[in-house]
C-alpha cells in the first residue's frame, strides 16, 4: 500500500476493524517512512450472479433487464425510475443471498412480490408476461390471487 503523502509503499497495519455491519474491514496504516497514518478499506470483490434460464442454459445476471421490464410494467404509472432502480437493487440483493445460480422464476416472483406492495397495475402488467396470459380468465384469477394476498390476516 502506498502512503498518500510520501509515496512509499512501505507501510504497515497498525489496526484492523470491521467496518459497515461487518462487509468491509478498517485498517489503520501507517507509512514506516515518514510516520503519517491513514485509514483503507478492504471489502470482498462482488461474486458473480448467473441466471439459469427455463431452457437450461447459463446466463450472467443483468441487473438492467429487470429494470427495463419494471419500467415497461410501470409506464404511465406513478412511479418513479429512482422506485424501479430500488426494486431492481432489492431483487438482485435477495438473488445474492441465495448464492451463486438462481433461476429466471425466482427473479420473476421476486419482482413480483415487489410489485404487488409498488403498484398493483404494474403487477398486473409484469404478471400477464411473465405468467404468459392468453385469456382475460388469467387475469380474472390473478386479480382474485391479488386479493386474497391484499386481504388482512387478524
Amino acid at each position: 500500500m502506498f502512503c498518500p503523502s510520501c509515496h512509499t509503499d512501505d507501510t504497515k497495519v497498525v489496526d484492523s476493524r470491521l467496518a459497515e455491519e461487518g462487509i468491509a474491514i478498517r485498517r489503520r496504516r501507517q507509512c514506516l517512512t515518514c510516520s503519517y497514518r491513514f485509514t483503507t478499506f478492504e471489502r470482498a470483490e462482488g461474486l458473480s450472479l448467473v441466471v439459469v434460464k427455463s431452457d437450461g442454459t447459463h446466463r450472467a445476471f443483468d441487473h438492467d433487464k429487470i429494470v427495463f421490464g419494471v419500467l415497461a410494467a410501470t409506464k404511465g404509472r406513478s412511479v418513479d425510475t429512482a422506485q424501479v432502480e430500488q426494486l431492481a437493487t432489492e431483487v438482485e440483493d435477495e438473488m445474492r443471498l441465495l448464492g451463486g445460480e438462481v433461476t429466471t422464476s425466482q427473479i420473476g416472483l421476486s419482482v413480483l412480490d415487489r410489485l404487488r406492495v409498488l403498484d398493483e397495475v404494474a403487477y398486473l402488467r409484469f404478471a400477464s408476461v411473465y405468467k404468459n396470459f392468453d385469456a382475460a380468465a388469467d387475469f380474472a384469477s390473478e386479480l382474485a390471487l391479488l386479493s386474497k394476498l391484499a386481504e388482512p390476516t387478524d
